[in-house]
């Protein structure tokens, strides 16, 4: 359904609050914000961001307030946001907050490398170190250890403790819980030993500094990387905001004739604005005088320009080719066309996908578990161990927490997705994440735009006789519209030859006048044409663009132009249905152009739609993810960027053409090469290789953790449990990182 201009302002003025939400470093984090916000009295729907670091809340009779101290009570700090901000000021956060987060985590995973690279020794042979008696003495090394591991806990553990805190204060755990407690686990106990030696007990314990600051330290770099990846996110927004003018010149009549330049977001309906030739046009609104051909892809992704007159409607993002044109404005500054498409991006990437929720749910079963075991096992042989009671209880429920870290489990999804993202890039292809080759392998439909995506996306003569088409030539290259470029480039594929013009005139909505060899030559519009008397040519066609060819005032032929298709979209659509993928065609072009353009492609009239704005193309991709499919949205243009998010955020994929709009390449899961279509089969098949891969890897996975977990509470790996619980964790990785390896080569044999 299309957006009402005003309903997005008036719904953030009664029940609709956005807030700026600090401290998130997880999904974990995510989850707590969302639980704390759905318990304020009113709330009916909140929505937390990552990549944002804001949340998005809706409900009845609520107080911003209190949404803000629900927020300070679970541990974050959140203050009020305008829902609706200038372009400038949103752009300005976005980039800052975003910033801030990759910095920290930045800093946090450098000071962990530097600090851990010196203790790497400690668990080495002294034949490899050539230091003696790092192992349970008490020596140099064993004090710098205990100071880079201290540095380590204080700096980079701060966010993690901090983390755990937050999530123990509201009774439940997170996986920084169990980062936390191991690491502080295997500093607490080296700090024991440690005293251990200062009191003359000399106890037979190895140290584990070095393994408290390790964990720490990989898991800061994960979360460094995790927050340059949000940072791509949040660059789709920005990308598209961009595309809407800072500043306008507002006109206080039609007859003013310089005006004022004033910011877009201190327009309000009614304003009258100044655009130039060159200039994007700012707001939303009605052209009131004025005439010239204007770029609208931004709204319906088609590459044709359009005509605008006085009476028109415009939209806010169009670039204005030609005239000049002063338009009166229908909406606010703060509330056009560009930034409710930048709304619903934001929308679409702050919904949480479906491995998300099992993740979380996941993680709170298996962190209180393994508490729950190292307590029992601690207690146990404090109670019932026939000798060093304290000491077997501390050992075995240290052993418990470094064996249970899930390691493994960390690396399932990473190091398949690394060698089937790898796989993919040698093609072509790039795939943002984990989760997009995971709903790769289960499409079950293919939406795609037209201009750009089954075609070539750009105008092409498609008929027209080589007299005609010489004349229009010799036009032509004095002209840089798109229909005039499309002139010329035919005339050199037929190898005219084309004469030289004199006195070549361009007028905006008409056309080009010149002389020609001595001979009065006109390339018009039909209905200028028309108005001018000249007898109507030959092919005519209501549905294609036309060009009208006219030498001393005689009508010598017509130029026919149309965006062509690629050569491999039939192929495609018959290799997707062999794979049992269904394909459907968007787009906001007219309906007989969608139609002759489907049916070249091999769809069937019902799976054509036309005449379709971006929020009609957001709602087609709800409706196929309504009725149960795994859908992937392929699109190149502005316009398309909502839908290839939201396809995202359903369960599905947003697949842009690399060739297209930056905007809908950030806003995308994967972008597919822009002259080869046809590496979508490859991408749905690597897909299912590597979910294949990764369910192996998982499977793994667990059956370590089922049988180590018992086998360090019971004690049977001794006093050396925590070393060898390292081992057997580096063995179970290693499991990994080979079946990983075997998908390498089995991609790079298929290929």
């Amino acid at each position: 359904m299309p957006l009402s201009p005003h309903a997005a302002h008036e719904t953030a003025a009664s029940d609709r609050f956005r807030l700026s939400v600090d401290g998130m470093n997880c999904a974990g984090c995510v989850g707590s914000v969302e639980r704390a916000l759905k318990s304020v009295p009113g709330v009916e729907s909140a929505r937390v961001s990552l990549a944002h670091a804001s949340a998005d809340v809706e409900g009845s009779g609520l107080d911003v307030e209190s949404l803000v101290q629900a927020v300070d009570r679970a541990g974050y700090k959140a203050r009020p946001l305008a829902v609706r901000t200038s372009v400038a000021d949103q752009r300005s956060e976005i980039e800052q907050r975003q910033a801030h987060h990759a910095v920290a985590w930045r800093r946090r995973a450098l000071v962990g490398v530097v600090a851990s690279l010196p203790m790497i020794p400690m668990h080495l042979p002294a034949s490899w170190t050539g230091i003696e008696h790092l192992h349970g003495e008490l020596n140099w090394y064993t004090w710098l250890s205990v100071v880079l591991s201290t540095i380590v806990q204080v700096y980079v553990g701060s966010a993690f403790y901090k983390s755990a805190w937050h999530a123990a204060t509201k009774r439940t755990t997170n996986m920084d819980t169990l980062i936390a407690i191991g690491s502080t686990a295997a500093f607490g106990f080296s700090v024991v030993v440690l005293l251990g030696h200062l009191l003359g007990y000399r106890p037979q314990q190895p140290f584990y500094f070095s393994e408290a600051a390790g964990l720490l330290t990989l898991i800061s770099i994960g979360h460094w990387l995790e927050a340059r990846t949000t940072a791509a996110a949040g660059s789709a927004i920005r990308e598209l905001l961009s595309l809407q003018p800072d500043e306008v010149t507002r006109l206080t009549s039609e007859a003013d004739s310089s005006g004022e330049v004033v910011r877009s977001a201190d327009i309000v309906p009614g304003d009258l604005m100044l655009v130039r030739p060159g200039e994007r046009i700012a707001v939303d609104g009605q052209v009131v005088s004025g005439s010239s051909s204007v770029d609208e892809s931004i709204v319906t992704g088609e590459s044709m320009p359009v005509q605008r007159t006085a009476g028109a409607k415009v939209v806010a993002g169009s670039l204005n080719q030609t005239g000049r044109l002063i338009v009166r404005a229908e909406t606010s500054g703060l509330d056009t066309t560009v930034s409710r498409i930048a709304e619903m991006v934001r929308s679409a990437q702050s919904s949480k996908a479906e491995i998300q929720r099992l993740a979380d749910y996941i993680s709170s079963i298996f962190v209180p578990s393994v508490l729950g075991i190292a307590a029992i096992a601690f207690l146990g042989w404090l109670l019932f161990a026939e000798a060093d009671n304290l000491t077997h209880a501390l050992v075995n429920a240290t052993t418990v927490l470094v064996i249970s870290c899930p390691c493994a489990l960390g690396l399932a999804t990473p190091t398949a997705v690394m060698v089937g993202s790898g796989a993919a890039s040698r093609r072509g292809i790039l795939v943002k994440s984990a989760a997009t080759l995971e709903r790769c392998a289960k499409v079950d439909l293919i939406l795609f735009d037209k201009t750009g995506t089954l075609t070539q996306g750009r105008p092409a003569v498609q008929e027209a006789e080589d007299e005609p088409l010489r004349f229009a030539a010799a036009l032509a290259g004095a002209s840089t519209h798109p229909l005039s470029k499309a002139i010329v480039a035919a005339a050199q594929e037929r190898s005219l030859d084309v004469p030289r013009a004199d006195q070549v005139d361009e007028s905006s909505g008409k056309g080009l006048s010149g002389r020609v060899q001595g001979r009065e030559v006109h390339v018009l519009s039909p209905s200028a044409a028309k108005d001018a008397g000249y007898e109507s040519a030959t092919n005519e066609n209501d549905d294609a663009t036309r060009s009208i060819v006219v030498v001393d005032g005689r009508t010598i032929g017509s130029i026919t132009f149309g965006d062509q298709m690629r050569p491999q979209a039939r192929q495609l659509i018959e290799n997707l249905r062999s794979r049992g993928v269904e394909a459907m065609l968007l787009t906001g072009d007219r309906e007989a152009v969608a139609v002759r353009i489907g049916a070249a492609a091999g769809l069937k009239p019902e799976m054509i739609r036309a005449e379709l704005r971006p929020e009609d193309k957001v709602a087609a991709v709800r409706e196929a993810a309504q009725q149960g499919r795994v859908a992937a949205m392929v699109g190149d243009g502005i316009n398309d960027a909502a839908a290839l998010a939201e396809a995202g955020s359903r369960g599905g994929v947003g697949i842009a053409i690399g060739s297209g709009a930056n905007i809908a390449i950030e806003a995308a899961d994967v972008v597919i090469p822009g002259e080869s279509l046809d590496r979508l089969v490859d991408l749905l098949a690597l897909s299912a290789d590597t979910l294949r891969t990764i369910r192996q890897n998982l499977f793994m996975s667990f059956i370590y953790n089922t049988l180590a977990i018992p086998v360090a509470a019971l004690g049977l790996l001794g006093m050396q449990g925590p070393l060898l619980a390292a081992a057997a964790m580096g063995l179970s990785d290693l499991s990994v990182i080979g079946n990983s390896l075997r998908l390498k080569w089995r991609l790079a044999r298929r290929r």
